[in-house]
């Protein structure tokens, strides 16, 4: 299974979960205040905006929660000035991994970045390392007992999806970045379930991984950077067979 479509899976099971939705709901907010900050507060004037509150409201953040975090962007309720940061590296067994951040301070993430990149048997690279090997898609995943193949991907091929893998418990939709929206509602439209739907950055290549410990390791580093308050989204280049995945959950 690759590692764009593996971790955005884990992801959203750990969203659901009680103990990491406040964290969740932090890293949405931030998202929504540098949205709003760069382009307004109207949703429907500004897509990366739309794009975070509905990132919010998939991660059931109420509503009010999300519009302070509107109008702190807007300055309504004060200045927040939060940056992007992006940090490039390579994990256990040679991944590539990408982890893009909103910190309100350089000076205390970059280093503790680091440090979880050692911790975890990885290292951190220069900028553009890695960079190379991704492009920014739109991946949206429905659970495979839930339409017919065929169905599906005649949708999909008509909302603007470029891609479909049927990876046998999901299918993988992907598509350019630009018609995420448009492959979203066409799916919404006909009242079909999905369960990730997100603008990542897809590797073009993968890196096999073999064994249970490398992948144990490789799953370790990316859940501590998730974990990192400042981090926004971890991208890898990982591809753990589903025998391998088996044996690292037992």
């Amino acid at each position: 299974m690759s590692g764009h479509s593996h971790w955005a899976g884990i992801k959203h099971k750990k969203a659901a979960n009680d103990a990491k939705r406040g964290r969740v709901w932090s890293k949405i907010a931030r998202m929504i205040i540098v949205a709003a900050k760069a382009g307004g507060g109207d949703p429907a004037q500004n897509l990366t905006l739309r794009y975070a509150i509905d990132k919010g409201k998939a991660a059931n953040m109420p509503k009010d929660t999300i519009e302070k975090a509107v109008k702190k962007g807007t300055g309504e309720l004060g200045a927040i000035n939060y940056e992007d940061v992006l940090y490039e590296g390579y994990g256990p067994g040679g991944v590539a991994v990408m982890v893009d951040g909103l910190t309100d301070n350089r000076n205390r993430t970059a280093p503790e970045i680091k440090k979880i990149f050692e911790k975890r048997g990885g290292s951190l690279g220069a900028s553009g390392c890695v960079n190379w090997m991704f492009s920014k898609k739109g991946l949206i995943t429905v659970r495979a007992d839930a339409i017919a193949e065929d169905d599906l991907m005649e949708i999909a091929l008509s909302a603007g999806a470029d891609d479909m893998d049927n990876t046998g418990e999901v299918y993988e939709l992907t598509c350019e970045a630009g018609a995420y929206e448009q492959l979203k509602n066409g799916l919404e439209e006909k009242k079909i379930p999905t369960e990730v739907a997100e603008i990542l950055m897809v590797p073009q290549n993968t890196v096999p991984v073999a064994d249970a410990n490398t992948a144990r390791k490789i799953l370790s580093l990316m859940e501590d950077l998730e974990d990192h308050d400042d981090v926004q989204n971890v991208y890898a280049n990982f591809d753990i067979p589903d025998d391998i995945i088996a044996k690292v959950e037992e």
